[in-house]
């Protein structure tokens, strides 16, 4: 620790002492970079630049941004957004410093380490290799059954006799794509891109829950049926998580892509390692060769094992090396010179799946494959399910049973998991697997007892507001209302001041003074008159300009003391001319309008075919002006 600071301390005060202070901080702070720089290198600066979302601050001029871009580098997390004040530049710069120092020791530490090993490797290479000989000489000269071993089969075998019934999630999952509910235009989607003579990569965007894992299966069984389609009678379907694959920076292991087992460490078959012969083991895009390869939480995937399945993408080959490798050995068998010389195949068609937003994936993979959005459960589709579900164990519903269930969960896969511990508890409590009826108490039971919350809750009323409205945001794939109140106070004139959530992002405080403009156009007061309080209930990091309106109609309502329905939900941005601009989401916002109980809701009209005019018992109503905002959401009073 004591070389690093002296570094960084050699660097720190080269210079004109006389130097302003910025001037100091900053060479501070790129002393600090180019230490770092030194340390992990070129190649993983970009890398971690790239995991860490710190790229777009690590050049900034401004030495508070280029500190969170260093705090993200070094410490290695994307939680530092927040710019740190100069008082904090102090603290910062010092936990850098000791964060350098332990990687410092640490790569001195390793390099020291790995000069040993290959010198240790150096000088005992052949004495492992003759230990090794001797005692696969000896294990074939032995009997390879003992009484303890015999003892241990006979416990395996009688391990295999013993079976559970299938789990009920495997009865009731879904066996054909028109069992898949509420999502016949995604299905459709995948079926075409996949029952082709060209297929496509897919990645499957939705929340958990909806069938795209399923969806997925089915897809590649029916194009088997198909003649003109690209997939064979036995195209294998490969599953994999991507939360699970991890990348090996040691390189001898990777179950995606495939590896090489070297003949001294890593358990290479036993005549190929008494040669000393290395041994290719494809992964698991080999497994997929003329079929599916389905990675469920893509956007979960190690970036640099996806930049290696993108190149397998590319040649649809896999390519192994290894230093043990001598082309000109003639022990060594033809199956591995082939794999070393011409690679394994790996021409499969990748699906994906990932509960995140497109703009959360990496471009690269983006690019090479279509994308199908998989919709929200609406509750009609919950309901279809838990009573598919039910036919499928054989149980009777009580009235009303899959009306609970819908207002606890949108996914298909937790109504099923209610409705299965619903029904244990049933046979549980009667004693028998006979004549099982699950009851609205069960289900409240089940549901409690998972401390779970009802996700419909109505928050509309028929009364009336002043200040107070009701806007639409949407958090990945599920939509929910915003709820907005504002108050205005007379101040010293000129000298108001508007006041708004410091969590607030820059196009949701762009909102709010698009929505001055129009308030002062509209009402013929300047705002500056007043001081103006605007709040977001709940606080949180909201961001984007589809507040617009609703804000617009909060402050309208604040200075001229009309109240608002509380009944009516809204969503849109604001021009500066009071045109209400399209936003995104709608079909999301709209459902998060029905669960809280309202009765309309206002979307731009640009946005009117993403939804239609009505959502169950719910009026949409869509508008281009603020003028008929003010007009639906005002009281007549």
């Amino acid at each position: 620790m004591a070389d690093i600071r002296s570094l960084l301390n050699r660097f720190m005060h080269r210079g004109d002492k006389k130097r302003r202070e910025d001037d100091y901080l900053k060479q501070q702070v790129e002393t600090i970079y180019r230490v770092y720089v030194s340390i992990v290198g070129p190649e993983k600066l970009i890398l971690n630049a790239s995991k860490y979302d710190a790229l777009k601050y690590i050049h900034e001029e401004e030495i508070g941004k280029r500190l969170v871009g260093l705090q993200r580098l070094i410490l290695g997390s994307k939680d530092f957004y927040k710019e740190p004040t100069s008082k904090e530049f102090p603290l910062i710069m010092d936990t850098l410093e000791n964060k350098l120092s332990e990687l410092l020791a640490r790569k001195t530490v390793e390099e020291q380490l790995e000069r040993k090993i290959a010198e240790r490797l150096e000088e005992k290479h052949q004495e492992y290799v003759d230990e090794i000989k001797r005692e696969l000489l000896t294990e074939e000269d032995s009997s390879c059954e003992t009484p303890h071993s015999a003892r241990k089969l006979k416990k395996l075998s009688a391990l295999d006799k013993v079976s559970l019934s299938k789990t009920a999630f495997s009865l009731v999952r879904p066996s054909r794509l028109i069992d898949i509910i509420g999502q016949e235009s995604a299905v459709k989607a995948v079926a075409s891109r996949i029952a082709s003579p060209f297929p496509q990569h897919i990645i499957l965007y939705g929340p958990p829950g909806v069938g795209k894992t399923t969806t997925a299966r089915l897809v590649l069984e029916e194009a088997k049926k198909i003649a003109y389609t690209a997939f064979g009678e036995e195209a294998p379907f490969i599953e994999c998580d991507g939360t699970t694959l991890r990348w090996d920076n040691r390189d001898m292991t990777n179950p995606l892509i495939g590896s090489v087992h070297d003949p001294l460490y890593q358990g290479a078959q036993k005549d190929l390692a008494e040669e000393g012969i290395p041994e290719p083991k494809p992964g698991l895009v080999t497994q997929a060769h003329g079929g599916v390869l389905f990675i469920d939480e893509i956007g979960e995937l190690d970036p640099i094992l996806l930049n290696k399945l993108l190149k397998v993408l590319e040649d649809k080959r896999v390519f192994f090396e290894s230093a043990y490798y001598d082309e000109d050995n003639v022990r060594i068998p033809a199956y591995i010179k082939k794999l070393f010389s011409e690679g394994a195949p790996a021409d499969f068609i990748l699906i994906g799946a990932t509960t995140r937003l497109p703009e959360e994936i990496n471009p690269a993979i983006r690019s090479r494959c279509a994308s199908v959005f998989f919709n929200p459960l609406q509750p009609e589709g919950v309901k279809h399910i838990v009573r598919d579900a039910a036919e499928r164990l054989h149980v009777d519903l009580e009235e009303g049973v899959e009306d609970v269930v819908s207002e606890y969960t949108m996914e298909g896969r937790k109504a099923v998991n209610l409705l299965v511990d619903a029904y244990s508890m049933a046979v549980y409590e009667r004693g028998a697997i006979d004549d099982i009826l699950v009851t609205n108490d069960i289900m409240k039971r089940i549901a409690q007892s998972g401390h779970m919350t009802a996700w419909k809750r109505r928050i509309a009323s028929d009364t009336f507001k002043i200040g107070h409205v009701y806007g639409l945001g949407v958090s990945g794939y599920l939509g929910s209302t915003i709820e907005i109140e504002t108050v205005v106070y007379p101040s010293e004139k000129g000298k108001g001041r508007i006041h708004f959530n410091d969590t607030a992002g820059t196009m949701a405080k762009d909102s709010v003074s698009n929505a001055t403009a129009v308030v002062r156009a509209l009402t013929g007061k300047r705002l500056s008159d007043y001081d103006l309080y605007i709040n977001i209930v709940g606080g949180g990091n909201i961001d984007g300009p589809s507040a617009g309106s609703a804000i617009t109609c909060a402050i309208v309502s604040a200075i001229e003391k009309k109240p608002i329905h509380q009944n009516i939900a809204l969503t849109g941005e604001i021009s500066l001319s009071g045109e209400i601009k399209p936003v995104g989401g709608v079909q999301e916002k709209v459902l998060g309008a029905y669960q809280a109980g309202m009765s309309k809701i206002l979307i731009p009209k640009l946005n009117e075919s993403d939804v239609g005019r009505t959502y169950m018992d719910m009026q949409i109503i869509p508008v281009s002006t603020i003028q008929e905002v003010l007009t639906h959401m005002l009281a007549d009073k």
